[in-house]
């Protein structure tokens, strides 16, 4: 339909009072936008649509009190903050992008989905190597969702202690099972490692089936990710009990460019964020590593005080880069 046409009726449906034409012209602006690969302007309609602006998470000191601890060492078992990175601040595949954006809107619209007896995705896994966004787009999720961040501490839900581990796990899910939040378990395989490994012992075959109960039993109201370097070890048990798996991938020169254009936002340039040139400098890197690299280039700019970052800024980071690369390989 006409864009015209669109606008004449929203504005129709507004004076005369009908909330729901109004919701529905609404809904087809959006897809519309959507249709034209508008996502942000997407996303923010949506948001003002349902009602879900984003704003400060209330009562995050008091949810910060009731963190579960280790009860051999005393350790918080995870740590929770408020996020503070954007949608915009992070480039995805077109797949990944369009598997996101259906779950925001299914939590947005999540009384509508229980009314017709289902629930919104709940548990997500995220894999690929590291550095290509999977932590970051979790911290994404919970800034458009308008929840706390909160992260599994691997190292202390891990015990030495017959069925320790076990019971922190169980105290997590009980205290995320109440209290909405997004919950990632970062190195998801320390977890959930193939129990036919014959090098494990009883206890970490008990841990995974512990892993597996709980996920099929749990209907609480947090969103779990699971992210994992390392998917090749998973237990093929563990990818049945997600609703949505997503590889996290090494950007190729269409994602490089649009990193470029991201992470340089708001910074002066002598050349063009879309040079194939400037891209092609970052081939075989990761997310983290061009992020890193590119932060290095804008520091030497503003420590050089020159007003435009330059190519000469951006090849002198990435020797450092490189420098850095080869001294973790050779630790």
């Amino acid at each position: 339909m006409a864009r015209g046409t669109l606008l004449r009726q929203l504005i129709k449906t507004g004076v005369q009072g009908s909330p729901d034409d109004f919701r529905r012209v609404s809904e087809q602006i959006i897809r519309e936008e959507r249709q034209k690969q508008h996502h942000l302007l997407a996303n923010d309609l949506e948001k003002i649509l349902y009602g879900n602006v984003a704003k400060p998470y209330p009562g995050l000191n008091r949810i910060q009190d009731k963190i579960p601890t280790d009860s051999e060492r005393g350790l918080p078992l995870m740590f929770i903050k408020e996020p503070v990175h954007q949608l915009e601040d992070v480039v995805l595949s077109e797949e990944n992008e369009s598997v996101i954006e259906q779950i925001f809107l299914e939590h947005r619209r999540c009384d509508v989905i229980k009314s017709y007896g289902l629930r919104s995705a709940d548990k997500l896994l995220f894999y690929g190597p590291p550095g290509c966004g999977k932590t970051l787009t979790s911290e994404i999720i919970a800034s458009e969702l308008n929840l706390p961040f909160a992260v599994v501490r691997i190292e202390s839900v891990i015990s030495s202690y017959l069925g320790e581990t076990a019971a922190n796990l169980r105290k997590i899910f009980d205290f995320i099972d109440s209290t909405p939040m997004i919950v990632l378990f970062d190195e998801f395989d320390a977890l959930a490692k193939e129990r036919s490994d014959a090098g494990d012992h009883g206890e970490l075959k008990r841990v995974v089936n512990t892993v597996l109960q709980m996920m099929d039993a749990y209907m609480g109201k947090s969103l779990i990710i699971a992210a994992t370097n390392h998917e090749v070890i998973l237990d093929e048990a563990i990818w049945r009990r997600f609703e949505e798996v997503l590889l996290f991938e090494m950007p190729d020169q269409d994602h490089i460019t649009k990193l470029l254009s991201v992470k340089l936002r708001g910074v002066r340039c002598e050349f063009s964020t879309d040079d194939i040139d400037v891209a092609q400098l970052f081939n075989g890197m990761s997310h983290a590593d061009i992020e890193r690299t590119l932060r290095r280039a804008i520091k030497d700019m503003i420590l050089c005080g020159q007003e435009f970052l330059r190519k000469t800024h951006i090849k002198k980071a990435l020797e450092r880069e490189k420098t850095r690369q080869r001294r973790l390989k050779n630790s």
